[in-house]
């Protein structure tokens, strides 16, 4: 694994602070303090506090899509084996970036309008990816039942914030895993029935 960039790691401490305080609750100088530089020298990474927010959920969506696309691709054209990949991908992200999402959930509105629909956009592509391997693996969800199913499970799967305290990862990992594949009627193994 490669070190993170120093735009990386801006990003990281931003994600856990604006979790912490709320977008609003963050000024330029909390920022700069927290890693270590001036407010004012962010400015030489991000042109503004709203472009690290923009930056910070777009890449992320990119991220999930990107290897949400990997995990279907190596399923090899089985569904169920996409949908443990995806399920698998979607854990990891989940128990890995919860600033991230405590961040999505509250500071959506912060967004610049343009940023709002790129991220709109790549999440409606990663809803579409786990819609299209439901569909093939499952003959009775229509397009907007697969839907749903796909955005229940994530609801499910980004509660991780909320839920789990006192359980270690690894064992909500599993926790996480096996609900959301029982919920959408995949066996949680390729030899599993």
């Amino acid at each position: 694994m490669t070190e993170p960039t120093r735009r990386e790691q801006i990003l990281a401490t931003a994600a856990e602070l604006f979790a912490a305080r709320g977008f609003h609750g963050v000024s330029v100088a909390d920022l700069g303090a927290a890693c270590g530089i001036s407010g004012p020298a962010l400015y030489k990474h991000f042109a503004s506090k709203q472009a690290m927010l923009a930056e910070m959920l777009t890449s992320i969506s990119e991220r999930l899509l990107e290897v949400g696309r990997e995990r279907v691709a190596a399923g090899g054209g089985d569904p169920a084996a996409a949908l443990r990949g995806l399920v698998d991908w979607h854990v990891e992200f989940a128990l890995g970036h919860r600033p991230l999402i405590i961040v999505q959930d509250r500071d959506w509105e912060s967004l610049p309008e343009d940023a709002r629909e790129q991220v709109r956009r790549l999440q409606r592509a990663y809803v579409d990816l786990w819609a299209d391997q439901l569909r093939a693996l499952r003959g009775d969800l229509d397009r907007a039942r697969a839907h749903a199913a796909a955005q229940a499970t994530f609801g499910l799967l980004n509660s991780t914030p909320r839920t789990g305290h006192g359980i270690p990862d690894t064992a909500l990992r599993e926790l996480l895993a096996s609900m959301a594949l029982a919920g959408l009627g995949v066996a949680p193994h390729a030899n599993s029935s």
